[in-house]
């Protein structure tokens, strides 16, 4: 049995890794200093089983347990951080101009690499712990996640369950929250130009306004949400970006809307992608204009599989008693990539609290360094409990 203080006993080495990660902050597929950090590091620790270049710059890494043959299992960190300016005024602030660790990826990779230090010294499981560490989870088509799998990683290292952890800024240090079923929610992001006819604003009445018309079909969009969705569902519709002209004087020829879409079922995505269209074709053909339309499903809900939760919340509650682990959270409708690899295979996706912080992708984020131990302690607690190594046979 393991119990957090052997695992606080990495928090240092942990906290190293991670503020280093922190401060070289790398995009997407472009981690080439990123995963050169945790190849090194994971060959430091004694592992023999090193495959680098799956999907440009991930990572698989293989530890065979002491405990003779057994299932593998994935556990998997994201390591990609995203465009924005930091405003921590950190000691290890991010010295890439522009680029930071906004959303805890620098966490979940020093963990997991937490983990299999003290996975590859002790192997006090049978089987194989396959460590995935995922780039380019904060982009859209194709994701890390989806190009890993699509490269076959499921089947190339044996992988029967995976398993995730994300940090989480309003949950308590210390505790874990998950929930069986849907716990993300999916990202469908759509394109609509809207075409008329431009001219010059003194004479409006010449031209076919596809500005006044955008602002129609953005109105009529909300629709879908208020008036034809059952309110117990969840699905939500945002448009985020409008582009027209650029001049005061100026009445463009055409509009651009684009936005997202979350949900939580597969029918819904469905339904959104059927309506948004023909509300903004009706609303510009009663103008007299016409658009052009793109739907595009960028990730997929994430679902936790009901027996890997179990064995999720069970590691958690070892780790850190029954009244620190809430295993009915609300559901999230935030998107996570990590769904791809839970089409492929069972498992779960659990939520660490980084205590009170600034929220996800904000400029002041900051990972919680004394949440590393936790994020350690239950990847280890999970593999011991899923790859239990056989009793001695008695004498």
């Amino acid at each position: 049995m393991t119990n957090i203080e052997i695992f606080r006993g990495l928090q240092s080495e942990a906290t190293e890794w991670r503020r280093y990660l922190h401060e070289n902050p790398e995009l997407d597929y472009r981690l080439g200093n990123t995963a050169r950090f945790v190849a090194e590091k994971l060959a430091s620790f004694g592992i023999n089983h090193i495959e680098t270049g799956i999907a440009e710059t991930g990572i698989v890494a293989l530890i065979q347990g002491q405990g003779g043959e057994g299932p593998t299992i994935g556990l998997r960190a994201d390591m990609d951080a995203l465009p924005i300016i930091e405003e921590t005024n950190a000691p290890w602030s991010s010295k890439n101009p522009g680029v930071m660790h906004a959303c805890g990826h620098d966490g979940h990779t020093a963990m997991l690499l937490g983990a299999a230090k003290y996975l590859a010294s002790t192997r006090n499981f049978k089987g194989t712990v396959a460590l995935i560490f995922q780039p380019a989870e904060e982009v859209e088509l194709p994701s890390g996640a989806l190009k890993m799998v699509q490269e076959g990683i499921m089947d190339r290292f044996g992988i029967s369950e995976v398993y995730g952890m994300h940090i989480h800024p309003e949950i308590k240090l210390g505790q874990f929250g998950i929930r069986t079923g849907a716990a993300l929610g999916s990202q469908d992001d759509f394109d609509i130009i809207v075409k008329g006819k431009g001219g010059h604003p003194a004479d409006p009445h010449l031209t076919v306004d596809p500005v006044v018309i955008g602002a129609h079909i953005i109105l009529g969009l909300q629709s879908l949400i208020s008036r034809q969705t059952d309110p117990r569902e969840t699905l939500t519709l945002s448009v985020t970006k409008l582009s027209a002209a650029e001049a005061y004087n100026v009445i463009p020829d055409q509009v651009a809307i684009s936005g997202t879409v979350r949900a939580l079922a597969a029918s819904l995505q469905d339904f959104a992608e059927k309506q948004i269209p023909a509300i903004a074709t009706g609303v510009a053909q009663g103008f007299g204009a016409a658009i052009e339309f793109k739907y595009m499903r960028s990730v997929p809900a994430t679902f936790n599989y009901a027996e890997q939760t179990k064995l999720a919340v069970a590691a958690a509650r070892d780790l850190v008693g029954d009244g620190s682990v809430n295993d009915a959270i609300r559901v999230e409708i935030g998107a996570e990539d990590f769904s791809y690899m839970l089409e492929q295979r069972p498992g779960a996706f659990i939520f660490l609290g980084n205590g009170p912080s600034a929220g996800f992708h904000h400029p002041k984020f900051d990972f919680n360094d004394d949440a590393l131990p936790y994020g350690i302690g239950w990847w280890a607690k999970l593999v011991e409990s899923i790859l239990p190594c056989e009793p001695a046979a008695q004498q």
